[in-house]
Parts: structure tokens; C-alpha cells; sequence
């Protein structure tokens, strides 16, 4: 309907505009059409349950990630380089989270947190807090950690949450391949995230 409007609003005949100017507004009427069309996919896919990868096993998936992608965060602000996340297990059999970065004056930077599996055993699912270790068991401050996609050999993975607001691309590898990069970010946007800030 909206289309149908914006049509009969710019409706020329060739024999009303000089040709140039008539060629012009056909342009302008194309990438209407599609920029419109891109916002409706956009808003479709955000609407859409957000889901995860099948299973996660947790062993596999600890150790050190490098992140290679993220959309901004404000608690990452200060974050310039070498930015990582190493997960181990604690005592509890929960997910302790080290996350390090170095400012642009190369100092560094340290948040630790425990995560929480939401979904046992698929793991794909995870409620993540920095609050003070004392009173950490308490159930707020914390952040969804959802794994969306995992390669088999658990070398790269996206990560987001259900709001689509955060987004991160994570590699065993400080170096990735420009083509793994942009599968994950392609996959990203399939789904409905906002990749105009992607960093």
C-alpha cells in the first residue's frame, strides 16, 4: 500500500519532463523501493524468534576467543586492541569469564563474571554477571550470552542476545580469513541484526 502511494505521488510521463529529469526520478522511485523493502526485511527478521545453535559442548568451548567483530558497547568504550575472553570452569560447574583489553595508551583493562547455562545440556544459552563475586548468586545485572552459530571445529563463533542489540564474532584466532568473517556477519544480519555499526 505504502508503494502504491509513493508510486502515484511521483507519477511522469516522458512528454511532462525533460528526459534527464524523468530518468532521475526513476532512480529515485528504484532505491525507494528498496531501501523500503530492506527496512521491511530488516524489521521481519527482527520479529522472528532468535535462535541458537543445537548443542554446545561446553568442554570444546572453553579456553581463550579473540574477538574479531562486535557491535558497540559502552562498557567496551575504552576497549582499542587484543581484546579476549578466556572461559573455564569453577567449582560450581558454572563459566568463569575473564575478558581483557588494552586501551589506546596500552593499558589493560580486566572484567571477570560467571555464566550460567540456561538450557542444559544443549549450552546454547547462557545468563552472564560482573556483579562483585559476594553477590553474584543473586538473579539481576545479568546479560544473555546466546551462541547463534559455531563452526564444528569450535574455531569461530557469533554470539548475540534476543534483542539483537549485542552481537559479537569471537575466533580461536587473533587473525581470521575475510571470507569466515563475513559468513558470520552475513549470517548475523539474516537474522535481524543491525550491522551499520558493526566494528
Amino acid at each position: 500500500e505504502n508503494i502504491k502511494n509513493l508510486t502515484k505521488g511521483v507519477c511522469m510521463t516522458k512528454g511532462s519532463v525533460p528526459k534527464a529529469s524523468y530518468k532521475l526520478a526513476k532512480i529515485a522511485l528504484g532505491g525507494a523501493v528498496l531501501v523500503g523493502l530492506g527496512m521491511a526485511t530488516m524489521a521481519y527478521a527482527q520479529q522472528k524468534p532468535l535462535h541458537t545453535v543445537e548443542k554446545v559442548e561446553l568442554d570444546k568451548y572453553l579456553g581463550v576467543w579473540y574477538e574479531v567483530a562486535r557491535k558497540p558497547l559502552s562498557f567496551q568504550k575504552k576497549c582499542a586492541r587484543d581484546i579476549s575472553a578466556r572461559y573455564t570452569l569453577n567449582e560450581n560447574g558454572n563459566v568463569v569469564v575473564d575478558n581483557r583489553c588494552y586501551d589506546q595508551e596500552g593499558k589493560l583493562s580486566q572484567s571477570l563474571g560467571e555464566a550460567y547455562v540456561q538450557n542444559a545440556p544443549f549450552n546454547s544459552k547462557l545468563k552472564v554477571s560482573f556483579l562483585p563475586e559476594a553477590v553474584r548468586w543473586l538473579p539481576v545485572g545479568r546479560g544473555d550470552y546466546w551462541i547463534l552459530k559455531l563452526d564444528e571445529d569450535y574455531q569461530t563463533v557469533l554470539v548475540g542476545e534476543p534483542n539483537r542489540q549485542y552481537m559479537w564474532v569471537l575466533s580461536r584466532d587473533t587473525d581470521v580469513k575475510p571470507e569466515v568473517l563475513n559468513e558470520y556477519l552475513d549470517y548475523a544480519k539474516s537474522v535481524g541484526f543491525d550491522l551499520s555499526d558493526v566494528i
